[in-house]
């Protein structure tokens, strides 16, 4: 796993294979989101709009965007509230403002209830109003506001009496009441350009007139996060984080997969490699704890990692392989002797592939299977067996695991042979397979079990 590209199929398998412990794991993440929503209340939130009549740039409305959400707005505004335990610090963080096309700004205020919101935000938009009116110098008292207003009433009354007077003067056509007429006109067009570059001399004047756009209205919903997405997140996250720690422990793994690592671990050489039927592993009498049962409970007692078994022939076809590898391991002998056929205690597909040569083995050589606890391994002392055969499935054990079989071999006096390497695979609907040779002999298959001293 440590050099494979992570695909979709190895996702999958992790899901499938693990399903429960995800399940839980998930539930478990649910139950942590709904526990933060309970420490966070919730929120609501909602926004008043002011309009800002006139010509405005960009900058000038970020401008105004910045005054709603300043201190002395909200410090006004929190006084005029007046909520218990509640200052202009707190709102702070409660209130944002944005512009918006059409000159529009839209102040939002967030509280622990829709009405609160609500009022948040109306008391933001009337204070902002307020305060920038001041700061345009919109005030009703002031002289300095009263006088454009005053000199543009002038100016239409005047422009009104040069039309009357236009209108009283002699229609005739003679030189005297041609030139007046003209000059009144002349006149009239002045004090309308003079009015126009008034304005444009004074824009504030029709800035200065900002109108909250109706009261806000009461939020419906909390804001984001709601208990129920902080329940899903909490679900997903730890599903996620689930997921990726697999993969990770799976990429950190040293156990040796490949038979070439395999042999170099062991220091032999790879006789082949054997199959034997896929099935639910059986509950060995050390399984029955109180871990063991959660374990199985989870689905944790079975690898996820191992790839999933490919199709092969039927029972005929794998008798062929254990055959072939028991003649390999003849041309290696040098005469007739009898061999142990090592295998890593708990490797449930090494001590079935095991069990199945020495069944296939002819009686040279003769077989004995005993299991090796890869923890402490200790191998039956050199007596009537001369030589080891190392029987074990691939992704199960490390290159330091499998050193300490191959010492423990070599400290027995046993000469590691070689090593076969166990699969497991579909089984398929069996056929007739071919009848032994006449002259062959049942082989002897002893079952040991080697894990604490010399047998």
């Amino acid at each position: 796993m440590s050099d494979d590209t992570i695909r979709l199929v190895t996702i999958g398998r992790i899901i499938r294979r693990r399903r429960r412990l995800l399940t839980l794991l998930a539930l478990v993440g649910a139950l942590v989101g709904y526990g933060t929503s309970v420490l966070f209340p919730p929120r609501y939130t909602t926004s008043a709009s002011v309009l800002l009549p006139g010509a405005w740039e960009e900058r000038e409305l970020v401008t105004q965007a910045e005054i709603a959400t300043s201190s002395v707005v909200i410090d006004r505004a929190a006084a005029t509230l007046d909520w218990s335990g509640v200052g202009g610090g707190e709102l702070r963080d409660r209130v944002s403002a944005k512009t918006a096309d059409g000159n529009i700004i839209r102040i939002s205020g967030t509280a622990d209830t829709p009405e609160r919101a609500q009022q948040l935000s109306d008391q933001l938009a009337q204070q902002f109003v307020t305060f920038a009116a001041r700061l345009a110098g919109d005030d009703t008292d002031s002289e300095a506001a009263t006088q454009p207003e005053a000199l543009r009433q002038m100016v239409v009354q005047t422009s009104r009496r040069i039309t009357e007077l236009a209108d009283a003067a002699d229609p005739g056509q003679t030189v005297e009441s041609v030139q007046t007429r003209t000059e009144l006109a002349k006149l009239r067009t002045a004090l309308q350009e003079a009015i126009t570059k008034l304005d444009e001399v004074d824009p504030a004047a029709n800035k200065a007139h900002m109108v909250v756009m109706g009261p806000a209205a009461r939020p419906d919903g909390e804001a984001p996060p709601t208990r129920v997405q902080l329940v899903v997140a909490g679900a997903l996250l730890f599903f996620l984080l689930a997921v990726v720690g697999h993969l990770a422990a799976a990429r950190m793994s040293r156990r040796l997969r490949t038979e070439p690592e395999i042999a170099a671990a062991l220091g032999s050489v790879l006789l082949g490699t054997v199959d034997v039927p896929a099935e639910r592993p059986a509950h060995r009498p050390q399984d029955h704890g109180r871990r063991a049962r959660i374990r199985r409970l989870l689905g944790v007692d079975t690898r996820w990692d191992v790839p999933t078994p490919r199709a092969s022939g039927d029972e005929a076809d794998r008798r062929i392989r254990h055959r072939r590898v028991c003649a390999r391991l003849r041309d290696r002998l040098p005469a007739p002797r009898r061999l142990l056929v090592v295998v890593p205690d708990g490797d449930e597909i090494a001590r079935r592939a095991a069990g199945q040569l020495a069944a296939e083995a002819e009686s040279d050589p003769l077989l004995r299977v005993v299991e090796v606890s890869v923890a402490r391994p200790m191998v039956p002392d050199h007596d009537t067996e001369s030589g080891a055969l190392v029987v074990l499935s691939a992704g199960n054990w490390t290159a330091d695991e499998l050193n300490g079989v191959a010492e423990a071999c070599a400290d027995a006096g046993h000469e590691v042979v070689g090593i076969v390497v166990a699969g497991t695979v579909r089984a398929r609907p069996a056929r007739s397979a071919a009848p032994p040779p006449d002259e062959a002999t049942p082989a002897l298959a002893v079952r040991d079990h080697a894990t604490g001293g010399s047998v």
